[in-house]
């Protein structure tokens, strides 16, 4: 984890529950460019462990984690590379080899 202390978005997810606490999450992180730094506010062991973990798989950086003194984690995740474009008429996505023919 690198530190940072400029914070491009903030989201507090306190109130939600999984999984829509990944899904605010990830919503927030595909309005940022590459680079930029979310801070999300979040509570309870569930989306403490899974919105760290699914961001990290799906290529961001966790900059820091640390608890607040209300009990609230507060996570900063740095945006990673946009995912490349699925192309629906590729083989590997199409769950096929070569088209018969």
């Amino acid at each position: 984890m690198t530190q940072c202390s400029v914070v491009n978005a903030q989201l507090d997810i306190t109130a939600e529950t999984c999984p829509m606490t990944y899904v605010r999450t990830r919503l927030a992180l595909d309005r940022l460019r590459e680079g930029e730094v979310l801070e999300v506010r979040l509570r309870g062991a569930d989306p403490e462990a899974n919105v760290p973990r699914t961001a990290v798989q799906q290529g961001h950086e966790i900059i820091s984690q640390a608890r607040g003194d209300d009990g609230v984690m507060v996570l900063r995740l740095r945006r990673g590379p946009a995912p490349a474009p699925v192309r629906p008429n590729h083989p590997r996505n199409s769950g096929g080899g070569a088209p018969p023919g």
